[in-house]
């Protein structure tokens, strides 16, 4: 008990704070028929979350504010133990977490990592979280890793090989995952559909639920000359279960031209809240991680950015806000 207290202390929280957490949890109950899940019920709250960093482990628990549920990057607990599973392990009794892989590489020609699969399997199965997640992308050829999530041409052959990986995950780990869109560069000239009617496919086949990426949608658009709504018009929206919303870097090509830069280092650029803000209209309120891996600020900045998600939220559920304003 000692150790545990000396890796994950656990401030005291003042009484206005814990006042402030039983509002939130009571108020989250009426929430359109919604009840805040334990990690077994394998569902995410439609509020706001962030994206866990250990930095922020003693405020997020002290003043966690409109934040509600957190996500963590699955490949960085798939040791036996040490710091950061201990942390979790005292964060998951508080908060649903949803765990998103990045290194499957399910997009990738050759075959799933099956010991890479297997550690995701016993990280799952411990940490019994609220959703799973993946990117439809690759970073793996002959072999070898690459640190980046690249692109796929949109043809059947495609298809074919990413729906077989992804039934083999869903088979692994014993429940529905969710496939995030990329953010994309270039197009392929091998593609037969559209990425929004390529990924619609996808779920069909395999009964995956989706994640979608405002920020990805609209790094994409802007680089390639088509309209961000027009996507979200096409997107199987009625799948979505997750929302996430991130930072990005503008750049210059070989030409001169604009390039936005997915970079997850920055505060969400206003178009992308505009954007998001026609999602919600489309779908209701859903669940809403705010993305932030890169230069990673001090607590206030990233609760600042969840509150303002809740503000959009609360637009289309009054009822989103209704506990902490109460308190």
């Amino acid at each position: 008990w000692k150790l545990w207290s000396a890796i994950c202390p656990k401030p005291e929280a003042s009484a206005s704070a814990r006042n402030l957490r039983a509002d939130i949890h009571s108020n989250i109950k009426g929430f359109v028929g919604l009840k805040l899940m334990t990690n077994s019920d394998f569902s995410l709250p439609k509020l706001p979350g962030v994206g866990y960093k250990s930095k922020h482990f003693n405020q997020l628990r002290d003043d966690s504010g409109n934040v509600s549920w957190l996500e963590i990057h699955a490949e960085n607990y798939l040791g036996a133990g040490g710091r950061p599973k201990a942390q979790l392990e005292s964060l998951r009794g508080e908060f649903p977490i949803s765990c998103h892989g990045v290194g499957l590489s399910i997009g990738a020609e050759s075959a799933l990592d099956k010991e890479h699969l297997d550690r995701l399997r016993q990280l799952v199965g411990w940490l019994e979280p609220s959703a799973f997640s993946e990117h439809l992308a690759w970073s793996t050829h002959e072999g070898h890793y690459l640190n980046d999530l690249l692109p796929l041409p949109y043809s059947s052959e495609t298809l074919e090989r990413v729906c077989d990986h992804i039934e083999q995950v869903q088979e692994t780990l014993g429940r529905t995952m969710m496939l995030e869109n990329p953010s994309t560069y270039l197009e392929f000239e091998e593609s037969e559909m559209e990425e929004a009617e390529f990924i619609r496919r996808i779920a069909g086949k395999t009964g995956c639920k989706l994640l979608l990426d405002v920020n990805n949608v609209f790094v994409s658009a802007k680089n390639q000359g088509w309209e961000p709504r027009s996507y979200i018009d096409a997107f199987p929206l009625d799948l979505v279960e997750e929302i996430h919303l991130g930072g990005h870097d503008e750049d210059a090509d070989d030409d001169g031209d604009l390039l936005l830069i997915d970079s997850h280092g920055r505060e969400v650029a206003d178009p992308v809240w505009e954007l998001f803000d026609y999602v919600l209209s489309k779908t209701g309120p859903l669940p809403i991680l705010i993305e932030w891996d890169n230069d990673v600020p001090d607590w206030p900045v990233l609760k600042d950015e969840a509150d303002r998600a809740a503000v959009l939220l609360q637009k289309f559920e009054p009822s989103v806000l209704d506990g902490r304003q109460a308190a």
